[in-house]
């Protein structure tokens, strides 16, 4: 009986809370679907607010300099682990010094910038969820453009010069660009005001189309960047659907809330006792093509059927 009795007081007991500190490089408007992927994938493992965990979550609001100020807060605060966004994240948190076991997610390329040793064994106290890793996915923006406007004469890019593997960005779409026979005019951005200055010039260039490059900048940004595509009748193609949901035309690349949902595991993992220097980083499996018709008709502009039929979701 009085086994049975302390048994019973010990299953009663509450679980350990745990601290988890979260980092976006954009703001709660833009990327608050990331947040609530990371959630749910915590919940699918048994981990709740208020029960089990704690989230102390911050956002950088489109500024990469914000974020190793909000590292430094969770570090102080002495969280458990620490999920953070995007490459310009990851490195923060690698040169950071901190031994809080680090989880990344929507990260491009985390071998190719040296935020990992290997992507089999990370090394250190970092480990996450890649969005592409190498080249070879870039390349296919400029040729769904081309294909949805067969006699395009010129695109207008949006990149930051700044991003880890923005020449990854300018090499394959160059490459692209000659193999499809269309002229590619690179417009940088780095900051808000560079932004604002890009897409003036854009406007004054006549550019027939416009790929938007990924970049925590144009993501928190993504509203502006898409109306100016569709008030100056723009086929346009971003790196995510997050732009198409909110009105741009095309999209290519991996999900970022998936990436998210999948950092989940790792937090379950690390908290679990795994060491991140042991989980192999994950790599996209799949490359999502979306198109929106409502943006189509509203720059006057036909998809033809093939490239249609190549969409694996189409937005009416």
């Amino acid at each position: 009986m009085l086994l049975a009795l302390c048994s019973s007081a010990l299953a009663q007991q509450p679980s350990k809370m745990f601290r988890i500190g979260f980092i976006s490089p954009a703001s709660s408007k833009t990327a608050g679907p990331n947040l609530e992927a990371l959630r749910q994938g915590l919940q699918q493992l048994g981990y709740f607010e208020g029960k089990n965990i704690t989230l102390e979550v911050r956002w950088a609001e489109g500024s990469a300099e914000r974020l190793p100020h909000l590292l430094a807060e969770l570090i102080r605060l002495r969280v458990d682990v620490i999920v953070i966004g995007s490459a310009a994240g990851a490195l923060a948190a690698r040169n950071s010094g901190t031994s809080i076991p680090v989880v990344f997610a929507a990260v491009t390329d985390p071998l190719g910038h040296g935020i990992v040793e290997s992507l089999a064994r990370p090394a250190g106290n970092i480990t996450g969820v890649a969005l592409a890793v190498g080249e070879g996915f870039s390349g296919k923006w400029v040729e769904l453009v081309k294909e949805t406007v067969p006699k395009l004469p010129n695109v207008a890019v949006l990149l930051n010069p700044l991003h880890p593997i923005a020449r990854v960005f300018l090499k394959e779409m160059h490459a692209a660009g000659r193999a499809f026979g269309t002229a590619l005019e690179f417009f940088e951005s780095s900051d808000p005001a560079g932004l604002s200055s890009s897409l003036l010039r854009i406007e004054k260039a006549g550019a027939a189309a416009l790929i938007v490059t990924p970049e925590p900048l144009f993501s928190a940004r993504r509203s502006l960047i898409v109306d100016f595509a569709i008030r100056h009748r723009l086929p346009s193609m971003f790196y995510s659907r997050e732009f198409v949901d909110v009105g741009g035309l095309m999209s290519y690349g991996p999900s970022f809330p998936g990436s998210y949902h999948r950092a989940a595991t790792y937090v379950d993992k690390i908290l679990k006792g795994a060491k991140p220097a042991d989980l192999p980083v994950e790599q996209p499996t799949k490359f999502e093509f979306v198109i929106n018709l409502k943006a189509a008709k509203q720059i006057g502009l036909v998809i033809p059927p093939n490239v249609l039929a190549r969409a694996d979701r189409v937005i009416r």
